[in-house]
């Protein structure tokens, strides 16, 4: 009987060892030399498809908007007409193409179209150009924030 409980008792502590050796053996897999280190605010983050930092500053920057379409595989963002309660008779639709995976301020077209009410019907009338030249530059510094904001950085 003693022989019987002191097999069973090497066999367990066998098996418990061979478990304890592929553990640590599986464990160091995951931290070889040839492995990059993540890097939290690296300015290529696609999870989406496109730059997530430009994708999320995108959205926020017309978040006052209703949306139309987005597709973050392609990168595009489309509302629907806005009308400031302030100046009801001028509206506005916004485009945002993200082209790139990359955080560059060449990653990011915005295209505007503007219509003004005359006598009850929307006619088409021109952007300025700095009105499309400021919303870049409202996400592209709010991308470049959440970026800072990811690496820990303030």
């Amino acid at each position: 009987m003693i022989a019987s409980n002191s097999a069973s008792t090497v066999r367990f502590l066998g098996r418990t060892a061979l478990i304890a050796l592929a553990t640590v053996s599986l464990a160091a897999c995951g931290h070889g030399k040839g492995r990059p280190k993540a890097d939290l605010a690296a300015s290529r983050i696609t999870t989406i498809g496109v730059n997530s930092y430009l994708w999320r500053a995108s959205l926020e920057a017309v978040s006052f908007m209703p949306l139309l379409q987005t597709d973050s595989n392609g990168g595009v963002i489309v509302t629907d007409w806005y009308a400031n309660p302030n100046n009801p008779n001028e509206r506005m639709k916004v485009t945002i193409t993200i082209l790139d995976q990359d955080l560059r301020a060449d990653a990011l077209r915005v295209a505007a179209s503007r219509q003004v009410n005359q006598n009850g019907v929307w006619v088409e009338a021109p952007v300025q150009a700095a009105t499309v030249q400021k919303l870049e530059d409202v996400i592209l510094t709010r991308a470049r924030d959440l970026r800072r904001q990811a690496s820990g950085v303030k």
